[in-house]
């Protein structure tokens, strides 16, 4: 996930107040305006002596900026900068921060050396699409590619504990979290966006699964729904495959009636099982091959439906290389 930065310099009080109600992390003024953006909101504010600015116009800035950066302060190309500098830059520093005065560039500034900037340093021009900047380059985790499995049977098996996760964000029709019994096999279980005659639409909610289920998190990590809490990010994945982050409001864990839904991806090695418990309810969907969200008292064994294939093996939820089996 990106870093993004406000540079408010010169300085505009409504810019500054813009870039808060963004959600930058952090806002970059001179030295004697950081009370004042202090005084706005809770937010990091650094100044130019802990980021160095420096303009790329000849071969000689490279080596500054490397220097600068061996020196363990976060180093700011100044717009203007060229892909080439960049990328000799960025194969001699471990970060890097790069000012953007647009969206087309905060996009090109993301990906040089399929790595990009560190840090994305939105200068004043920028200011109109700021929140689009932020909204791509830190919310966004990029795509991820789901696949059809067809759902094999889907059986009651009794009472368990199950977590309903609340975020702090509404989310819309095709999104979900990638859940299931093994972080090899997940499957896309829907928000409740959708209302009935009986429940009012929840769309800040997933109905997630049963207490020892693996929820697929942002950064390539895994853990057990058990463990979320207020204040951590999960990840929010869309039937297109698109991703976000959206953060805990509050994860509610209640004895309820369970399903066991079975599901089968036939690859290339041949057949892959997977395995999911959720709530034995009209308002927990999964989402068919289509995108539509499909209530798991109406699905039934025949039915494709998306999840996700990955390789096997998380240790305290981070990826590893190992044999395992999980059923």
């Amino acid at each position: 996930m990106k870093k993004i930065v406000f540079k408010a310099i010169p300085f505009e009080k409504n810019l500054v107040t813009l870039a808060l109600e963004s959600g930058v992390d952090a806002v970059l003024v001179e030295q004697e305006n950081k009370k004042a953006v202090e005084a706005l909101g809770r937010v990091k504010v650094v100044t130019p002596d802990d980021m160095p600015i420096v303009a790329i116009n000849e071969k000689s800035d490279e080596d500054e900026a490397v220097k600068f950066a061996a020196s363990g302060k976060e180093t700011i190309l100044a717009k203007g900068w060229e892909i080439i500098p960049v990328e000799n830059i960025l194969a001699q520093v471990d970060v890097l921060a790069l000012e953007v005065e647009s969206l087309d560039k905060a996009r090109l500034a993301a990906g040089i050396l399929e790595r990009g900037a560190d840090t994305l340093v939105v200068v004043p021009e920028g200011a109109a699409e700021l929140k689009q900047i932020v909204a791509e380059l830190k919310l966004s985790q990029g795509k991820i590619e789901l696949q059809k499995a067809v759902v094999k049977s889907i059986d009651p098996v009794g009472l368990g504990h199950r977590v309903c996760v609340d975020t702090i964000s509404l989310l819309k029709k095709g999104q979900g979290m990638l859940v299931g019994n093994s972080s090899a096999f997940t499957f896309l279980v829907h928000a409740e966006t959708e209302s009935n005659p009986y429940v009012a639409a929840r769309p800040f909610r997933i109905n997630a699964g049963a207490v020892h289920a693996y929820a697929v998190m942002p950064g390539d990590k895994t853990c057990y729904l058990e463990e979320l809490s207020s204040g951590r990010e999960v990840l929010i994945v869309g039937a297109d495959g698109e991703t976000s982050i959206a953060v805990v409001g509050r994860s509610k864990v209640e004895v309820r009636p369970m399903l066991l839904i079975t599901a089968v991806v036939e690859t290339a090695e041949g057949a892959v099982e997977g395995k999911v418990f959720l709530q034995n309810a009209e308002t927990i969907r999964v989402v068919s091959s289509t995108g539509e969200p499909v209530s798991v008292v109406n699905v039934k064994p025949g039915d494709e439906i998306l999840c996700r294939l990955d390789d096997a093996g998380r240790h305290f939820g981070m990826r590893i290389k190992e044999e395992i089996t999980e059923d």
